[in-house]
């Protein structure tokens, strides 16, 4: 699913990425785990190709036999819409539309035809328990209904693969252990691939693969 080497990340003269190696296999759950600065988001976010490698020549990635260093902007993002779905720590919803409205962004952006999106999106939510909140606001949700907004909304597209970064840094204990379940759900239903940005240990550890960073390396990959 994910084959990535050579992974290098410089912001002017701080080196972030220091040649990250990183395999990941179709429908596994993986964590990554390490210290604050460890590069852990960086390197989600050039897997997830909202980031570029520095050295690009020199590494690789390649993601659903596709190389990613080949394509250019309009076919990246063509590539991220219909591949890829992104949850991350803050929801990000969109305040002035419905549950339903913010779950179909993903579908318009692609294309989808309205009721198809729509029909997709009410599945999503009643998959998810929240096909009653449908037409709530992002406001007049709990920020565990919201999460789960965001899960519908990556899931719309049905990607091959999700990345979260920090997906239950906001919530309290037990909306954070729903949600790591549903991940493992989500998995065993439909196939996704996941890796998953985070310092709960509970849910590190529950991945199929746990990976630490230290200091822009990953010490562990097996």
């Amino acid at each position: 699913m994910i084959q990535a080497k050579n992974i290098h990340k410089y912001y002017n003269d701080l080196h972030v990425l220091k040649g990250v190696d990183i395999h990941v296999k179709k429908s596994e759950i993986i964590s990554i785990v390490g210290a604050s600065g460890a590069g852990k988001t960086t390197l989600l976010q050039i897997l997830g190709t909202l980031d570029k490698a520095s050295k690009k020549e020199e590494s690789q990635l390649i993601i659903n036999n596709i190389n990613i260093n080949e394509l250019n902007e309009k076919g990246l993002a063509k590539f991220r819409n219909e591949h890829i779905g992104f949850i991350f720590q803050f929801h990000q919803l969109l305040p002035e539309f419905t549950a339903l409205e913010n779950v179909c962004i993903p579908a318009f952006i692609k294309g989808t035809k309205k009721s198809e999106a729509e029909k997709r999106a009410m599945e999503l939510l009643d998959f998810l328990g929240l096909s009653h909140r449908s037409h709530h606001k992002p406001n007049e949700l709990s920020g565990g209904e919201q999460q789960r907004v965001a899960v519908a909304r990556a899931l719309v597209n049905n990607p091959d693969l999700i990345f979260a970064d920090e997906p239950s840094g906001n919530l309290d204990s037990e909306s954070a252990e729903n949600l790591h379940s549903l991940f493992f759900k989500l998995r065993d239903q439909f196939g996704q691939t996941f890796v998953i940005v985070t310092h709960n240990e509970e849910l590190a550890n529950l991945a199929d693969r746990k990976l630490t960073m230290v200091d822009g390396k990953i010490i562990n990959n097996y």
